[in-house]
């Protein structure tokens, strides 16, 4: 199936003064470093909109009961002064929200929608159903909290409407099958997005840059999650695969194999570049912004680069436009 049938939404660039609205999708979060966080982005000059009903806990792992969730984010969808939407945190539970949500609220009021991890489920649901551009990044919880949690130019980039604008050696990219691709980037957690498959969600990868990243995930796991994929059909039509930094995603400290091993002896013969390390999502440290949605250019050869070829976000008058 391809990427997306639906026209492309882009939401309104970010800019300083502009409101943020915080959600939480999935499980409850530490206070103090989520207030450090709206800390943090309240001294770049965001305002922030945190209702109350982030802070809530249902058992076992739940921040609230579904219907809440997604009536939060619905709502932050449809309130005009709310330019942009950060997850607070990740962890399980965002799935529940899937068929909950009215998309005309997303498709209507296109909104910058950014989160990694659990999130995954939503932003594919949102690229895939909706149309909309949305982000693989930074969330409230961890990466805003600590000192050179985020990677502040790409989160620039992707979220203040930059043309053109690439992420190399620096932001951890490594080769591993030579070779150069263009296609729209889409991903996420690996985990969620083989959660996906026999699904009304399933996710849709033709005609993509696709980008797989996880956490504390064994190798075997991470070989078995790349096989259902191969099985699935997954990668037929994918132009070309980046892989995250895969954080803890080991068998044991010494094992006699590197993880980057595993991942070439399934993927490696399908033709496509593949570059592996980005470090967005699950990351020791800066973690990266990447809009979902957008043309981008993958150049695995002795180094890596991945160039994003088109705007992800729009001025605020182009977006009443889309309307």
């Amino acid at each position: 199936m391809a990427a997306s049938s639906n026209p492309r939404l882009k939401p309104a660039a970010l800019q300083a003064g502009d409101t943020i609205g915080v959600v939480a999708p999935a499980s409850p979060f530490h206070r103090e470093s989520f207030e450090r966080s709206c800390e943090l982005l309240r001294s770049q000059g965001y305002k922030l909109l945190v209702p109350e009903s982030v802070f809530a806990r249902e058992a076992p792992y739940f921040a609230g009961v579904p219907e809440q969730r997604a009536r939060d984010i619905e709502h932050m969808f449809r309130n005009p002064g709310v330019r942009a939407i950060f997850c607070a945190r990740g962890g399980y539970g965002s799935n529940y929200l899937l068929g909950l949500i009215d998309l005309e609220a997303v498709r209507s009021n296109p909104k910058i929608f950014l989160g990694y991890s659990d999130i995954t489920s939503l932003l594919t649901w949102f690229h895939d159903a909706a149309g909309l551009v949305t982000f693989h990044g930074p969330m409230l919880n961890k990466d805003f909290a600590v000192t050179d949690g985020v990677d502040g130019g790409s989160l620039a980039a992707a979220l203040g409407g930059a043309s053109q604008w690439g992420l190399g050696s620096a932001a951890g990219l490594e080769p591993l099958v030579r070779g150069r691709a263009e296609g729209n980037l889409y991903g996420g957690c690996l985990s969620i997005l083989v959660a996906s498959l026999g699904t009304p969600y399933e996710i849709r990868t033709a005609g993509t840059l696709l980008f797989l990243e996880d956490v504390a995930a064994k190798p075997y796991q991470v070989d078995r999650m790349l096989m259902q994929l191969k099985l699935a059909g997954k990668f037929e039509g994918v132009q070309g695969i980046v892989f995250g930094e895969m954080l803890d995603c080991r068998q044991w400290q010494d094992q006699p194999y590197r993880l980057e091993d595993v991942v070439t002896r399934v993927v490696g013969g399908l033709g496509i570049p593949v570059a592996y390390g980005l470090r967005s999502g699950h990351v020791t440290r800066s973690n990266v912004t990447i809009p979902l949605g957008v043309r981008a250019a993958l150049d695995v050869g002795e180094e890596s680069s991945l160039h994003i070829l088109e705007a992800a976000t729009i001025a605020a008058a182009a977006t009443a436009q889309q309307k």
